[in-house]
């Protein structure tokens, strides 16, 4: 269930064996690697995406699930496996299962996507809905392994996932042999990241290795800032495939020794990020595919960097279709093209009034006057003294919002 004890004992270079050896390619593909033009012309650095959204499942979690499945007994195979997952790394098992011929029980959380419980029946997945996150989910599949028998397959605190996914950086150094300044990594219970990591720093040890996590499901990094694994209370769900409140013994001890920084991202900046993906590629990945993205523009702008290259991980595509209202709405505000505001005014005749001509005599901040839309608009009145006014307007720079409150 949790690593193998053995697995303190591993170095970089031990995985390194692992994942030049690593049984991926019976199911996964090798991404792409290609430049995101519109994203590098507009940061003034040169951005790489590692298109593991291509992936026959959408997801670079097959690799790891297959690598491990693959090494698994005739006996162990014919009782049938089972994992937890908030739905990515159960097709992987899914997928795999069906390949090798194997049964596959999957206990998912209740909050999972629809897209993803479908895709695992697809593959012949029996799925089992339980609890809000992967660890609520965990616990259950721990409890189900044992009353059946069957093996687990963990999403990403086992060596030989954790091999697998590290293949993503063994393609990504052969298809790209120049400069490389930093990988850009999104975690979750951390497979992805202590594979990349491994590799990397085995082969190109000056690469910076960056891990990213929504500012709300940020185990990873309270982890490393407290020199242990530090259980979240509660995880944000926005970023379902990498809402976990604790992440794996071994993966924690590879990525506090080997992750070079960590960036937190917010649900705005990944819906901002969605968007530029979608303008450079016309493919829509999910909250934690994009959550490098975020981080490379953030990672940017906090330190004035130019000329640099940088590699992400798109690292999984399974979104519902409904949630891209959401999504749209949000980018705006991810990338300051909209302030939303919520404003008291009297409940008197000609305050709102005066309310809408202080809109619209409202300056440019850049000099001039500005041509705003009102992209969004609700009046509620409050008592007999007073109404509250929630208003969205276009803004046409970077730091206009908070100017406008002022002004």
């Amino acid at each position: 269930m949790t690593s193998n004890p053995r697995a303190a004992a591993l170095t970089p270079f031990d995985y390194l064996k692992k994942i030049l050896t690593a049984r991926v390619y019976d199911v996964a593909v090798e991404s792409s690697l290609e430049l995101a033009q519109s994203l590098s012309a507009r940061l003034g650095n040169t951005v790489l995406l590692k298109r593991e959204d291509q992936q026959p499942v959408h997801s670079f979690k097959l690799r790891g699930a297959y690598n491990k499945m693959a090494q698994l007994s005739p006996a162990q195979l014919k009782k049938g496996v089972i994992c937890a997952s908030a739905g990515n790394h159960a097709q992987g098992v899914a997928l795999s299962a069906k390949r090798l011929g194997a049964r596959a029980v999957i206990v998912m959380p209740t909050t999972t996507p629809g897209v993803k419980v479908d895709a695992v029946r697809g593959f012949g997945g029996e799925v089992v809905l339980f609890g809000d996150s992967y660890s609520d989910a965990y616990t259950h599949a721990v409890q189900l392994e044992k009353k059946e028998g069957l093996t687990f397959v963990h999403p990403f605190d086992d060596p030989d996932v954790i091999a697998g996914q590290g293949t993503i950086a063994m393609e990504l150094l052969r298809q790209h042999q120049g400069q490389l300044d930093a990988v850009f990594v999104a975690i979750g219970g951390g497979g992805l990241i202590s594979g990349v990591a491994n590799y990397i720093k085995a082969v190109r040890p000056e690469i910076k290795v960056i891990g990213v996590q929504m500012n709300d499901s940020d185990a990873m990094a309270q982890s490393a800032a407290a020199h242990e694994r530090v259980t979240l209370a509660d995880v944000g769900l926005f970023s379902d495939g990498t809402a976990v409140k604790l992440v794996g013994e071994e993966t924690f001890r590879i990525a506090h020794s080997l992750v070079d920084d960590y960036v937190l991202v917010d649900t705005d900046a990944v819906c901002a990020a969605i968007k530029d993906v979608f303008v450079d590629t016309r493919s829509i990945v999910e909250p934690a595919g994009a959550l490098a993205v975020a981080a490379v523009k953030q990672y940017v702008a906090t330190h004035k960097k130019k000329g640099e290259t940088y590699a992400v991980i798109l690292c999984g595509a399974n979104m519902n279709f409904d949630r891209l209202r959401f999504v749209a709405e949000r980018a705006e505000v991810g990338e300051e093209r909209e302030a939303l505001f919520a404003v008291t005014i009297p409940e008197e005749r000609g305050s709102f009034r005066r309310f809408c001509e202080l809109i619209g005599d409202l300056p440019s901040f850049g000099g001039g006057k500005a041509l705003r839309n009102v992209t969004e608009f609700n009046y509620r009145i409050s008592d007999a003294q007073k109404a509250h006014v929630f208003v969205g307007l276009t803004t046409a720079a970077k730091g206009e919002s908070g100017k406008i409150a002022a002004h």
